[in-house]
């Protein structure tokens, strides 16, 4: 089964930047989506970014509209979230996931269906 393997997160100051990538390690097969979920301790589970296959316009959550970008190259075989002006509050651990057509996951934070892809996760550290 294909693996999404992610790299990028670390500790970085209030205001800096960092940049995560999300590799597939093979073709997924038909994905509606691709996107960046994070967790905070004590906090709901929240969509961050989100590319769908079939709508131009990507999601960007309200709270990092205007610093965060999300990209992706080669059909969706690598997902990257670009964070700029970071605060402390976008300390989380970040996932990546993808979900298939006809599943009904659309990227939403509160899907669980056994059939979305994660990635490992990987830790934002923004201190003040």
């Amino acid at each position: 089964q294909a693996q999404l393997v992610e790299s990028g997160g670390g500790s970085v100051q209030a205001g800096g930047s960092l940049r995560l990538s999300c590799a597939t390690s093979e073709d997924i097969g038909s994905i509606s989506c691709m996107g960046w979920l994070r967790q905070a301790p004590g906090r709901d589970r929240e969509a961050v970014a989100v590319i769908y296959t079939e709508v131009d316009e990507p999601y960007l959550s309200d709270s990092v509209k205007g610093r965060f970008t999300i990209s992706q190259e080669n059909g969706m075989r690598t997902l990257y979230l670009q964070m700029n002006s970071l605060k402390p509050e976008d300390t989380a651990m970040y996932y990546c996931v993808a979900d298939l057509r006809f599943t009904g996951g659309y990227c939403i934070a509160s899907y669980e269906g056994p059939d979305r892809y994660w990635g490992q996760g990987t830790q934002v550290n923004v201190s003040s």
